[in-house]
């Protein structure tokens, strides 16, 4: 992998960590297709969780307005707001997906060795999931009307991101969806609530990274990939803000469906 490769990646990182489409399974696609030099099992899974900090970045510069308001209204304890309440709520639904990281580690590092699979299956599983969510939902919540219940239900569908291939804003938008949240909303309460399992999986795999031998050579690889990350990003949050207001999710349902059949017949012949 050289520095154009990490540019590319981090671009791919970008458009596809925010818009429900996989950023981890269209990444493992882009080093298939072009034939991307690939690190050590390690030092691959690692350029992967850190260029999403990229995307983290891009978080923040988009929300900083609404996430300094939650966080300073959280820590308030003498005075309830919409946002304090926001931010309990964000803190219920992190909590199963932090676990789930932790336990499940190991196994979904194991994954990468058969990554087309993984994330054919998955590509798979979030169409179905934004097509079921966008057939059932009465889309008509907004966020001040959340309650714990909703939270904790989204947080459990942020578990099945913790794989590689399944798309966390897709499974925590169809999860505020199916509590009846429209599709603005949904989105906003997804992007908010990863704000913390990001910035803990990042965190998480920093250790291992510093802990590199070559972590000289291998620091511009990751360095290139987050910046581009953080970038595209914020232009991909803010097209699919402006999106959802007026369109379906099922074209994104239809493009995971086309991709991962797609993968399944390069997997298979």
């Amino acid at each position: 992998m050289n520095l154009f490769h990490a540019v590319v990646l981090g671009i791919i990182q970008g458009l596809t960590e925010f818009i429900p489409v996989s950023s981890t399974a269209h990444l493992l696609i882009m080093l298939k297709m072009f034939n991307i030099p690939q690190l050590s099992d390690d030092a691959m899974f690692s350029f992967l969780v850190i260029v999403q900090l990229g995307t983290l970045v891009s978080l923040f510069a988009f929300y900083w307005n609404d996430l300094w308001l939650i966080a300073r209204s959280t820590l308030n304890f003498q005075r309830a707001t919409p946002e304090r309440n926001l931010g309990f709520y964000i803190i219920i639904a992190t909590i199963p997906a932090l676990l789930a990281g932790y336990l499940l580690k190991d196994a979904v590092e194991a994954l990468f060795r058969q990554p087309m699979l993984e994330a054919s299956i998955r590509l798979f599983a979030a169409a179905i999931l934004l097509s079921l969510a966008e057939w059932v939902s009465r889309k008509n919540r907004r966020l001040g009307s959340m309650t714990w219940l909703d939270a904790l239900v989204i947080g459990l569908m942020q578990i099945i991101a913790v794989f590689p291939g399944a798309s966390r804003s897709g499974t925590t938008i169809s999860g505020g969806m199916f509590r009846g949240f429209d599709r603005p909303s949904a989105a906003r309460f997804s992007f908010l609530m990863s704000v913390p399992v990001m910035l803990a999986a990042g965190g998480y795999e920093m250790l291992d990274v510093l802990q590199m031998p070559d972590l000289g050579a291998f620091l511009p690889l990751l360095a290139t990939g987050f910046v581009t990350a953080a970038v595209t990003g914020w232009f991909a949050i803010q097209w699919l803000i402006r999106f959802l207001g007026k369109h379906s999710l099922y074209i994104f349902a239809a493009y995971c469906a086309v991709v991962g059949f797609i993968l399944l017949i390069v997997q298979v012949f």
